[in-house]
């Protein structure tokens, strides 16, 4: 089956990905960046392929979600994908974090996240998948953290985690699905080179995991091999 997935930091890594393999398997793509002239790959897809649409999304910016919102209102949106986010500080160490730097990175990795749920819960909810995918990290898994530090992203993903889970408990009732990701540690620019994963693989089993995901899996965390993290 396919549909139309909406994906955020769809510029680049997972989330360029993403557009081409859902893009090569006959999906609409509604790919969302922080600025479209300067994301050559992407443009490059676009023109390539009439199923992929770019649209303009800092999704810390409250004025451009309200308009992608309203952009695609009459479109509904099979798959959300909340991949867009960033580390933050890398040296957030004991004794070494940087208030500023944490708190942006709670806002790109935690209040856009929900923030653009909110503003398109109602294109996915008339859609036939109804399905939100949020891209974490096993990092934000507090039962899986032995060795501490990375105060700054652990502290983001963990409470993205939080956002998910809730918002999966709340909109159970319309029918939504809300699961959340760990993409595996993969060749990004924040996963650095030495990453056992390429962005092929990493999103090829995601893909796996969203083409089966029902309601009865809402609020699960998926590793990238299908199986649970705790939280």
């Amino acid at each position: 089956m396919t549909g139309t997935v909406l994906i955020t930091g769809a510029n680049r890594g997972l989330g360029l990905e993403f557009v081409h393999q859902y893009a090569a398997a006959g999906w609409r793509v509604l790919a969302c960046c922080r600025d479209p002239g300067r994301a050559t790959q992407l443009s490059a897809l676009a023109t390539k392929s009439d199923g992929v649409s770019v649209y303009p999304l800092d999704v810390t910016d409250a004025k451009q979600i309200r308009t992608l919102a309203e952009t695609v209102e009459d479109t509904p949106v099979d798959l959300l994908i909340n991949n867009a986010g960033i580390y933050g500080q890398r040296d957030a160490d004991f004794g070494n974090t940087d208030t500023s730097r944490w708190l942006e990175t709670l806002r790109v990795n935690v209040i856009a996240p929900m923030k653009v749920m909110e503003a398109l819960v109602a294109a996915v909810v008339v859609s036939r998948r109804r399905t939100i995918a949020c891209i974490s990290s096993r990092m934000g898994s507090i039962g899986d953290n032995t060795s501490g530090g990375s105060y700054v992203y652990r502290s983001s993903k963990a409470a993205l985690n939080a956002v998910a889970k809730s918002a999966a408990n709340d909109l159970k009732e319309r029918g939504i699905t809300v699961v959340v990701l760990h993409p595996g540690w993969v060749r990004t620019d924040m996963g650095g080179p030495s990453a056992s994963l390429t962005v092929e693989d990493s999103v090829t089993h995601l893909r796996r995991i969203l083409d089966r995901v029902s309601l009865r899996d809402t609020g699960s965390f998926f590793d990238i091999d299908g199986s649970i993290i705790p939280w």
